[in-house]
């Protein structure tokens, strides 16, 4: 082997290890990271139950997505209003449990089990379960749903 070739293997190798120290930085998530990402889903749920829209929207970002049909502040206003006047919204309540956050290239992804339910009836009763999945990022302005998807769980066959 030849000092050139030993010295571009060196090369070579080192560039691939820094490469490789920069991507796993990148996808680190600090413990701060956790706790403001924990409390942006409260944040989230507690405005869209309260039927506060402009706070409910105050967690995607500018461009952010709900469901792929929602996009941006004044449609993300709109379908609270619409929630609360013509989808029951005002009687339900959403509980979220099983938070998974997993580092990202963009910033993070989220899973969290979906449990809404009808505080209208006595007893309360549950209106619907599901499974969130988000895309993250953090902005100057904290942590921010870029894209949310929620997926209603199947209905149980009929015996």
């Amino acid at each position: 082997m030849t000092t050139l070739t030993r010295l571009l293997s060196v090369a070579v190798a080192t560039f691939a290890m820094a490469c490789a120290t920069m991507s796993a930085n990148a996808a680190e998530l600090a413990t701060q990271d956790y706790i403001e990402i924990e409390q942006l889903y409260a944040t989230y749920n507690h405005a869209i139950d309260s039927g506060d829209g402009e706070g409910w929207a105050a967690t995607f970002t500018p461009d952010g997505s709900f469901n792929t049909r929602f996009t941006g502040k004044d449609a993300l206003v709109g379908f609270v209003k619409n929630w609360r006047e013509k989808m029951n919204g005002a009687n339900r309540r959403h509980w979220n449990s099983n938070l998974r956050i997993t580092p990202s290239a963009e910033g993070a992804n989220g899973t969290v089990m979906l449990m809404l339910l009808d505080v209208g009836t006595k007893p309360a009763a549950i209106a619907m379960t599901g499974l969130y999945t988000d895309v993250l990022v953090k902005t100057p302005n904290g942590w921010r749903f870029k894209a949310r998807q929620v997926k209603g769980d199947a209905a149980a066959a009929k015996t």
